[in-house]
């Protein structure tokens, strides 16, 4: 089966193709692990966005060629990347009583390995989940919201919204991290600065942002992230 074959193989309803050989599985190769490793390592030294199958093909000492015989193209590495990273994740026995700080849990596991490779959590947006490792997180995500007492809808599409800020929260690090050390981005300020820009905004225009331009700039490390899961988590009942 050829890297595109094995792709929609894993798009397929189960049970969809007519040969038992066929069936959904994941790619699971000395090679194709070789090829994340190292698409992983360029990322946490490069980021993201310097990622492309030339850049890969150089870091595997191959050519373009020889890596689209393993993957059909970066979405498709996206797909595998954004995989194993999920396959880090511990997820607990869900709990009634701890539902919540088990949410809280698998999403700051979740935050912490995307921050580990900058820009990597781009790849999860629009992604359906197939790979076997992501599609094991939602149903743990699942689980542990219907054992909270969730209604099936709200237990779903929570477990989508706190997907996507969790990927949006990671890619906005990344992509401010990236800035603040670009030769040219003189004009990003730090946070000091901004709240002295905010405070200096004529009072009758900007009544509120200037009385809390402390407040619009306040948090430490992930205290914004830790704010707006709970709010997400307790707006659920």
């Amino acid at each position: 089966m050829n890297p595109r074959e094995r792709r929609a193989a894993r798009h397929q309803p189960p049970g969809a193709e007519a040969e038992p050989a066929r069936k959904p599985r994941r790619r699971k190769t000395a090679i194709v692990d070789q090829v994340v490793d190292t698409a992983l390592d360029v990322i946490a030294r490069e980021g993201y966005d310097a990622l492309t199958m030339r850049r890969l093909a150089d870091a595997l000492d191959t050519g373009p060629a020889s890596l689209y015989n393993h993957v059909v193209n970066k979405a498709d590495l996206g797909e595998l990347l954004i995989g194993r990273l999920c396959a880090e994740l511990v997820l607990p026995e869900p709990s009634a009583e701890k539902w919540r700080e088990q949410i809280r849990g698998v999403c700051e596991q979740m935050r912490d390995q995307y921050l580990k490779y900058p820009g990597i959590s781009s790849a999860a947006f629009a992604l359906a989940p197939t790979d076997l490792e992501a599609l094991r997180v939602s149903e743990g995500l699942l689980a542990i919201l219907l054992a909270g007492g969730i209604t099936p809808q709200a237990a779903a599409w929570a477990a989508d919204a706190l997907f996507l800020y969790v990927a949006a929260y990671c890619l906005e690090r990344s992509i401010a991290q990236r800035r603040a050390t670009q030769a040219d981005a003189a004009w990003v300020v730090d946070r000091d600065e901004l709240r002295r820009r905010l405070a200096a905004l004529p009072v009758e225009l900007f009544p509120n942002t200037t009385r809390l331009a402390g407040e619009l700039t306040a948090g430490e490390g992930h205290d914004r992230f830790d704010f707006t899961v709970g709010l997400l988590i307790n707006g659920l009942r």
